[in-house]
């Protein structure tokens, strides 16, 4: 059984907010929750205002994103933790200052946008132990795309359980020329 669309909206919204968001956007709470508001109506056109949806580990039927034109992506990773946890995310030492090089793929075509939404968030377990390159093309061949830095971010923002020990999951649509593939 789910939540309303605008109380999952509420949620995702408020979770930004408590994070400190605003403040690492240079924005008052205020300004931050009016470039996010204009969502809410993309969702209610997707799903109704009526409707229940669900969130899960491995499926989340919509996603708030806040771009890097907003935020940098090395300071709200700490803000990322496992569920039950405190211990702020890290960026490996490999990539420290590097994550704005990870830029989309061609084959990912983002808003130009503050913030937008993402529909039909999966996890992509069954890509587990499958190299980025390969699951490219079975993941665009379903209509689907993979998921960037900034959306990979959300997505453990929002719900931490998608996180689990010792089990990574691909950010292949964020690449910076070479084979590299930053992951959560």
């Amino acid at each position: 059984m789910g939540i309303g669309v605008d109380e999952e909206f509420d949620r995702q919204v408020e979770t930004l907010r408590r994070l400190g968001y605003p403040v690492l956007a240079g924005v008052s709470e205020d300004a931050f929750v009016e470039l996010l508001e204009p969502l809410r109506t993309v969702v209610r056109e997707r799903w109704g205002t009526w409707a229940a949806v669900e969130v899960t580990p491995s499926r989340v039927p919509f996603l708030l994103v806040v771009g890097p034109s907003v935020v940098r992506a090395e300071d709200v990773v700490p803000l990322m933790a496992l569920a039950g946890r405190s211990d702020p995310g890290i960026v490996d030492r490999n990539h420290d200052g590097e994550l704005a090089a990870f830029t989309p793929i061609k084959e990912v075509e983002l808003p130009d946008a503050a913030a937008y939404v993402l529909f039909d968030v999966e996890r992509g377990e069954e890509f587990g132990g499958v190299r980025p390159e390969e699951a490219l093309p079975v993941i665009l061949d379903r209509g689907r795309t993979p998921i960037t830095i900034h959306e990979g971010i959300a997505l453990v923002t929002q719900v931490p359980e998608a996180l689990e020990k010792n089990r990574c999951f691909m950010l292949s649509a964020s690449r910076r020329g070479d084979r590299r593939v930053p992951a959560v």
